[in-house]
C-alpha cells in the first residue's frame, strides 16, 4: 500500500514538473512575440509578461481601428515601439536593406518627436489603465516603460488628483472630449532623484505633469476610445527663454511683485507700474476662467502651465500669451525659520504667442490712461 502511494506521488509530481515545463515554454515563447528588447525580455516574470501582452493587444486593435477609420493616415502598430522588433506585416515585395532602412528612418523620426514634445506619450483605456506609453518615460519618471504599461493610473498617481482623472475618463467615455482637445495637471510618482538618479519605488517623490489630450476612436459613447496624452514635466525648461518671453513674481493672490524689463517691450507696460497689480487687470475679460484655472492648480499642486489666454497690451489691442508658473519659498530656510512657515510667492515665466493683435480695440481704461494718472481720480 505504502508502494502505490509513492509511486502515485511521484507520478504526481513528474506531471507536475511537466506541466510547469509546458507552462514556462509557452511565457517564453510568448515574451520573444512582445516587441521589446532582447536584455529586457529576459527579466520579465510571467505577470508581467500576461500585462505587457494584453496591453500590447489592447494597443494593436485601437491602431487597427484608427487606421481603418482615418484612410487618408494609417499607423502601423510598430511605429509606436521604442527601441524593439516590429510586428510582422505585408512587405510588398521589399528586399530585408529596403525594410532595415525603412525601419531606422521611422524610429530615428520617433526619437525627434519625443526630444521636441520635452516629454512622453501616455495611452489610457476608459478604466484608466495605461495602455501605452513612450520608451523615455524613464528619463522623466525614472520608472520604465514595462514597469507602467498595463498597470492603472490611479496607482502611481496623488490620491488628490484621482477625482479629477475620473471626470476626465468620464467625459471620455461620454463622447464629450470627440474633436476636442483638453488640459489638466496631474502629480505622478517619480523615482529620480535630484542627481537624475534612479530611486526605488518605496522612495518615490512626487512630479507634477502637465497633460494634454486627445480621444482616439470617436464613434460615440465606444468602450473602445482611449485618451492619448502629451505628458511634459513641470517646471518645463527654461533654455526657450528669449526676447519673446518675460518673468515675474507674483504673491499667492496674483498680484505682481517683480517684473523684468522685457514686458515694456512687449506689452508697453513698465515693471513699476505693474507691482501691486493683479494679473487678472491686465489680462482679457473672456479668459478669466483660464487662469482662475491655472491658479487653483498652483495653490493645490505648487506647478501648472495656463493654457492659451490673451494679455492686453498698452495703447490697444492684446497679445496671446502662455505662463508657466511654480510656487516658491520667498526665502531661503533658516533655523529661526521653520520652512513650512516661510510666506509663498509664485514664479511665472510667460511666453508671447504672438504678435500684438486688434491694436486699435482698448478694452480696460489701463489701455488708454497712465496708472499715476488713475489715482488722481
Amino acid at each position: 500500500m505504502t508502494a502505490d502511494k509513492e509511486k502515485r506521488r511521484a507520478i504526481s509530481r513528474e506531471a507536475a514538473r511537466k506541466r510547469r515545463q509546458v507552462e514556462s515554454e509557452v511565457f517564453v515563447d510568448l515574451s520573444r512575440l512582445l516587441p521589446l528588447k532582447p536584455s529586457v525580455r529576459a527579466n520579465l516574470d510571467k505577470p508581467s509578461v500576461i500585462r505587457l501582452t494584453l496591453s500590447y493587444i489592447r494597443m494593436h486593435a485601437l491602431l487597427k481601428v484608427n487606421a481603418a477609420t482615418e484612410t487618408s493616415h494609417s499607423v502601423k502598430y510598430g511605429d509606436m515601439l521604442e527601441g524593439g522588433e516590429k510586428w510582422q506585416m505585408c512587405d510588398g515585395g521589399r528586399d530585408d536593406g529596403e525594410k532595415e532602412t525603412e525601419e531606422a528612418e521611422a524610429l530615428g523620426e520617433s526619437h525627434l518627436y519625443l526630444s521636441t514634445l520635452e516629454g512622453f506619450l501616455m495611452v489610457l483605456s476608459i478604466e484608466g489603465d495605461m495602455v501605452y506609453l513612450s520608451d523615455n518615460v524613464s528619463t522623466y519618471m525614472g520608472l520604465t516603460q514595462t514597469e507602467l504599461m498595463g498597470h492603472n493610473i490611479f496607482d502611481f498617481t496623488h490620491p488628490a488628483d484621482h477625482k479629477e482623472i475620473q471626470d476626465n475618463l468620464q467625459l471620455m467615455s461620454e463622447g464629450l472630449w470627440c474633436g476636442s482637445t483638453e488640459a489638466f495637471v496631474l502629480r505622478i510618482k517619480s523615482t529620480l532623484t535630484h542627481r537624475g538618479r534612479s530611486s526605488n519605488l518605496k522612495s518615490a517623490t512626487w512630479k507634477v505633469l502637465n497633460c494634454k489630450g486627445r480621444v482616439m476612436v470617436c464613434s460615440g459613447p465606444s468602450t473602445g476610445s482611449s485618451l492619448l496624452l502629451t505628458c511634459q514635466p513641470l517646471p518645463l525648461s527654461h533654455t526657450l527663454l528669449s526676447t519673446n518671453t518675460f518673468t515675474s513674481q507674483h504673491s499667492m493672490d496674483m498680484r505682481f511683485t517683480y517684473c523684468d524689463q522685457r514686458v515694456t517691450l512687449l506689452l508697453g507696460y513698465s515693471p513699476d507700474e505693474l507691482l501691486g497689480r493683479s494679473i487678472y487687470d491686465i489680462c482679457h475679460t473672456l479668459d478669466t476662467d483660464c487662469l482662475t484655472k491655472n491658479h487653483l492648480n498652483l495653490c493645490l499642486k505648487s506647478q501648472s502651465v495656463s493654457g492659451q489666454y490673451r494679455m492686453l497690451v498698452r495703447g490697444g489691442g492684446y497679445m496671446w500669451v502662455e505662463s508657466h508658473s511654480a510656487v516658491i519659498p520667498s526665502g531661503p530656510a533658516s533655523k529661526s525659520r521653520l520652512s513650512s512657515h516661510q510666506p509663498l510667492c509664485i514664479l511665472c515665466v510667460t511666453y508671447t504667442l504672438s504678435g500684438v493683435e486688434e491694436p486699435s480695440l482698448q478694452l480696460s481704461l489701463d489701455q488708454t490712461i497712465h496708472r499715476s494718472q488713475l489715482k488722481m481720480y
